[in-house]
C-alpha cells in the first residue's frame, strides 16, 4: 500500500549536513531548485531558496554572515520559494516574529 504524506511531511529537509566546500560537493547537491537552512551554534542564521541549490550553497559559504555555518540542510523542490516562505513563517512564529540573523537586515 502506498504511503500517504502529508503535504507538511513532504516539505522536511534533509538531515544537517556540515558547512564547507567538501560536504557540499561530496554529498552531491543537486543543480536543481530547492531551499536550504544554515545553521552555527543551534541557532538558525539563514533560510534561502534557489534555482540550483549547490551553486547557491557554494557561494553562501564566502557571504560574512552565512559563513559563520557549521551545518547546513536542504530540500530539492519545484516550490522553492513557497516552502522556504512556509519555513520563515515557521521560523517567526516560534521567534518572536524575528527573522534567522543573516536575514535580518
Amino acid at each position: 500500500m502506498p504511503e500517504m504524506k502529508s503535504e507538511k511531511e513532504e516539505n522536511v529537509l534533509y538531515e544537517w549536513l556540515d558547512f564547507d566546500q567538501s560536504s557540499i560537493t561530496t554529498a552531491a547537491i543537486p543543480d536543481k531548485s530547492g531551499v536550504f537552512k544554515v545553521h552555527a551554534s543551534m541557532k538558525i542564521l539563514y533560510i534561502g531558496s534557489s534555482m540550483n541549490l549547490r551553486q547557491s550553497l557554494l557561494e553562501s559559504l564566502s557571504d560574512p554572515c552565512i559563513g559563520k555555518a557549521r551545518r547546513f540542510s536542504y530540500l530539492v523542490t519545484e516550490k522553492a520559494e513557497q516552502v522556504k516562505d512556509e519555513l520563515l513563517k515557521e521560523y517567526r512564529e516560534s521567534h518572536g516574529g524575528n527573522l534567522p540573523a543573516c536575514m535580518d537586515k
